[in-house]
Formats: C-alpha cells, structure tokens, sequence
C-alpha cells in the first residue's frame, strides 16, 4: 500500500542506520497520520467522489514530480526529511515562478491517494484557474536515532503545531533556496505569487507561516486545522482579532466529526477561527462537512479551494480595513503602512518630538542622540549623550535624557545642545517629565523608581520595581505607568499631590510572544483618547483603560523587536533598535510636558 525509499552509499554502517531510521519515522509518521485520518466511527465514515481535476486526462501537459531528500536545516538541526518538487510543463524559463508549499508532503502527491495535487496542478494551469506554479512537498523533519537500540525524534509537532515563525523561517531561508539551487528553478519572491496548505497540525502549521510572514506567503489552504491548546493554537483566533489585519487569503475545512479530545475541540476551534477571520476584514471561505479526523473531504474540494484562492490572479492579496470590525479600522489609517524613517543604528531608542515635529532618538551604543527635522534626513545632534536611553521633552522645552553610561539626568538645550545635570549618583533606563516638572525615572539596575522633584531638583527614589523598564503617564497625569519588561505587565500606580505613588498594580495585561515567557515590555506613550501603546516583543499592544489589549501592531519590518514608540498628533513613531519608523493613525497624542487632558470616560 505504502512505497519505502531508502538511499545507500558510502559507510555501510552509517547508511544501514540511516535507512533503518528513514523507515522507522516514515511509517510511524504514516502510522500517525492514517490513525488522525480515520473518523470517530466506522459508520460516520463518508465516501466522497474523486473530483475530476484529480485523474489524468489525455491533452493535458503533465508536470514532472522530483523526490528528493534535505538534511541540512540550521533551524532545526540534525533532521532529516523527503520532499518532491512539482515542475509544471508550462514554466517559463526566464520568469520567477509561483508556489505553493505543503506541509506531510507525501499525502499530496502520492497518485494512489490523497489530493494527487500534481495532478490537479495540471488541470488547473491547463484551463487557466491558477497560474504556472511549482509545487513543494515537504514532509516532517526526523532526527535520526543514536543506535540500533533507541528511537529516531519526530518533529512533526514540533515544526508545525508551534506558531512562532520557525518554520516559516525554515521555509524562506533554507527549503525555498535549497530547492532553487537544487533544481535550477527561480521561485517569485513577491508574496502575492505564494501559497501554504496543509492537514490538521500542517493546517495550523500554513497558516502559522502565512501570518508571521505575510511578506513571504499570502494564501493559505488550511483543512482540519489544529487550532488547539497543543503549543499555543488556541489562543490564534484571538489574535486574528486583535492583530492590524494582514493581506492573507484563507480558505477553511472541516467537519462536525473532527477530534474532541483532551486539549480542544477542531470542529469548534475551526469555526471560531472562520469567525474571527471574517469579523476582522479577511479574506476567508470555507466548507464545512460530516467527516471525522480525515483528509478524504478536503482532498474532495482540493480543485475548489485552489480556483478560490487564486481566483482573480495576479491582483494582489490586500488587506480590508474597510470591512474590518476591529480597532483596526478605529485607530489606523487605511492604506498608510509604516515609512522608514533611519536604518543602520546599534539599538535605537528614546523617542521625543517637539511642538514643530522634530523628532529625537538616541542610539544609545553608540552614546549619539540623532534628530530629524520635518522633511529631512536624520543628522548627529549629540555626540556624546552618555549612553543616553529614555528620552522626554521637558515643560520648559528642554530635551532630558536617561544616561545610563555615565548615571545622570541631562538636559539639552534644542537651540544650543548645551547641556545641564539634573540629577546624578543613579543609573537609569527610561524617563517621563510631566507639566508640573516633576520627573520620573526607572532605574533597572538599582531596581528603583525615582522621582526628582522639579523644584529641588533632588532625587527620591519612590518605589522598589525589580525589572522596571518603560515609564509614561496616563492622559490627565494622575497615574504613572511602569513597563515590566520580564514579564506580561504594565503596573499602575496612583501619583500624590506630593509625587508620591500609591495603590500599585499589574493592571495591564499584555501578550507574550510565541517563543519565551518575557513581554520585554519597553517605551512606551498614552493617546489623549486614553489608549496606552507599548512597545514588546509581539510588536505594539494597544490598551485600553481597562488594562486590557485591544489592538496589536506587529513590527514594523522584519528587525529586531520595538523598544520604543511615541505619538506626535496623529503620528505614531517606533525604533526597532536598528530602525526608527513613523505612520499616520487615527488617534492623538497625550503630551505629558503639556497641560494633562482628561480622556473619554473609560468603557
């Protein structure tokens, strides 16, 4: 029933172990994927038609099917695995083609079972549904067992259940060039040319890809997709609702019979996925049916979902804020993506703007504090900022910084760069100065708050905070928000007629990232809306009074996290350490050196 491949050659040993392990996870890995086929009942089993586009007819130009076998993944060391390649017969020499990626890449292109989709890859390019497009077939990476005597590790899981951006990675930095230089074909690097599709854990696994790397892949073909509590799939439709949009096109499948087991329910998890989807502006389609746990009902509509997700090809994939039921369409400006405004910096922070739009940052390696001017290039304002980090405009129109280097607040003059010691004797990270002139520092490394009166000028250190980071206020200036950058919280604290805090709590409750347990919650600035933007390591979460994230911006690029973001008017700004980014939004700027503003009463 099933075809065994197993290569040979050099040390006998070497390869009778290497042939005995590639047996070994194959038919564990066909083992597992027969058993989650197979629906709850033998009498809920459900026999659906071949479509046709799935048997071969005469006249129509075949595609050539390549096997091979990759070993030399960095991003998930020490596997190996099978893959095929699809070459249609109508690929043009001198064009980047378009592809698709599938995920347990043998059930796709085995002609005995499954979708056959080389073969509805001909019918459909043949008849003009879908463009020329190379199909890649990619099994589950296995790691070799030690010996004789242990057994190999599969990775099926592990690759496709987690949603960080591993394996997308692993699909644009390794496979795709591997495959290119292997095959002498030329893959199109424009995300509207690419699709993803898989089955139950390759389901999440191709939406996974396509919603970390919309830059890389922007149709999805998802069928009984584990959007489940096995490595954080659960939380996913959540996320769709609360994530800017993306330019994805899904499509979904699934049937009332799918597992019900101990970490979740696919037929609801499904559902809820469509749902989230739809009420945020996707593009998404999907077919529901009767099956269990199996392939049979999406192989059946394979032909339909590919003519849907390349219908109207090659318009683009784009985003619908227009349509959109998220905060999305109440905050961002639709069309207006991010404008890079410097690259190159060592770890670009501090984000200040003055009345005229002048911007300010520091690259604090590099102890240079940078300013741009409306309409110009960013030039060297500070030479040496000692190690500046936090930056905030002052009530008296001066520029503070945190200078971590060399443990002291200064103060710049805008017209002269002369500078004054505010306070000195403590280290420091960021920093807000409010109306009053009071200023607040965090002090990661003395694990203090400080407050420096803006009379005396004498620092008091007002809160003991092990991990403090980022420091803003709230729009009227009556609470003082602390990022904690290990951890998942925003703290608040209620700010006395003396400067004094009171009544901490971890009120704002941010997402963490897919890989690690740390926010690294950073800069951060308030709207006179009452929104709270701080930068993390998932991008940019939005709060709402409440505590609450409402809305989450993914990094601007693909460089490292935010550190920082900061609102002038309706311009949001945000350094990626390497990077300083602006955008137009919809929401306006608190400016804590200006009088306080009292928000809209909180809902």
């Amino acid at each position: 029933m099933f075809e065994f491949f197993v290569f040979t050659g050099g040390n006998l040993k070497f390869a009778e172990r290497v042939s005995m392990c590639r047996i070994l996870s194959i038919g564990c890995f066909l083992l597992l994927a027969i058993c989650s086929y197979l629906p709850v009942s033998a009498q809920e089993k459900i026999s659906h038609p071949t479509p046709p586009e799935a048997v071969r007819q005469d006249g129509v130009p075949r595609g050539e099917l390549i096997q091979g076998t990759f070993r030399d993944s960095q991003i998930f060391p020490g596997t190996e695995r099978d893959y095929w390649v699809y070459l249609p017969e109508q690929l043009a020499a001198d064009k980047p083609a378009p592809l698709m990626v599938f995920q347990d890449g043998k059930a796709y292109c085995n002609a005995n079972w499954g979708s056959r989709a080389h073969i509805v890859f001909d019918h459909l390019i043949h008849e003009g549904a879908m463009p020329p497009t190379v199909g890649l077939f990619i099994n589950p990476g296995v790691v070799p067992s030690a010996h004789d005597q242990a057994l190999p590790r599969n990775n099926r899981s592990f690759e496709y259940d987690d949603v960080s951006d591993r394996y997308a990675r692993f699909l644009i930095e390794e496979m795709i060039p591997f495959v290119e230089s292997t095959h002498g074909v030329k893959i199109s690097e424009d995300a509207n040319d690419r699709g993803i599709c898989g089955a139950s854990s390759g389901g999440i696994c191709a939406f996974v890809a396509a919603w970390n790397r919309p830059d890389a892949f922007r149709r999805v073909y998802s069928m009984i997709g584990t959007y489940v509590g096995l490595r954080g799939g659960d939380e996913l439709a959540t996320l769709v609702r609360k994530t800017e949009p993306k330019p994805l096109r899904v499509f979904l499948q699934d049937g009332d019979q799918d597992l019900n087991i101990y970490c979740g329910d696919w037929w609801m998890a499904n559902q809820t996925m469509s749902r989230a989807l739809q009420w945020a502006g996707y593009d998404v389609e999907h077919v529901w049916g009767k099956d269990g746990h199996s392939h049979e009902h999406g192989a059946a509509i394979f032909p339909q979902a590919m003519r849907w997700l390349w219908k109207d090809y090659p318009q683009p994939v784009r985003t619908h804020l227009d349509r959109s039921s998220s905060k999305a369409r109440e905050m961002l400006v639709d069309g207006a993506g991010w404008e890079l405004i410097g690259d190159g910096y060592q770890w670009a922070e501090g984000l200040a703007v003055t009345p005229d739009g002048t911007l300010y940052f520091s690259d604090v390696p590099a102890a240079k504090i940078y300013r741009v001017r409306p309409g110009c290039e960013p030039e060297v304002f500070v030479q040496d900022s000692g190690k500046a980090n936090g930056l905030a405009l002052g009530p008296d129109g001066r520029l503070y910084g945190a200078c971590s280097g060399i443990k002291k607040i200064i103060a710049w003059d805008l017209k002269t760069a002369e500078a004054e010691v505010i306070a000195e004797g403590f280290a420091s990270n960021d920093l807000v100065a409010l109306h009053n002139g009071n200023i607040y520092v965090t002090d990661p490394r003395g694990k203090q708050i400080w407050l420096i009166d803006s009379t005396t000028h004498q620092a008091t250190a007002v809160d003991k905070f092990d991990g403090c980071n980022g420091i803003t206020v709230s729009p009227d200036q009556s609470l003082l928000y602390v990022a904690h950058f290990p951890d998942r919280f925003i703290y608040s604290y209620r700010i006395g007629d003396d400067g004094q805090l009171a009544y901490k709590q971890p009120y704002f409750h941010l997402h963490l990232p897919p890989i690690g347990t740390e926010s690294h919650a950073d800069g951060m600035c308030t709207s006179a809306e009452g929104w709270l933007l701080s930068a993390t390591e998932c991008g940019i979460q939005i709060c709402d009074q409440a505590g609450r994230v409402n809305l989450i911006l993914p990094k601007p690029g693909q460089g490292r996290r935010v550190c920082y973001v900061r609102l002038h008017e309706n311009t949001l700004y945000a350094a990626t350490a390497d990077a300083v980014w602006k955008r137009p939004v919809q929401v306006i700027a608190a400016k804590p050196y200006q009088p306080p503003v009292i928000p809209p009463k909180a809902r």
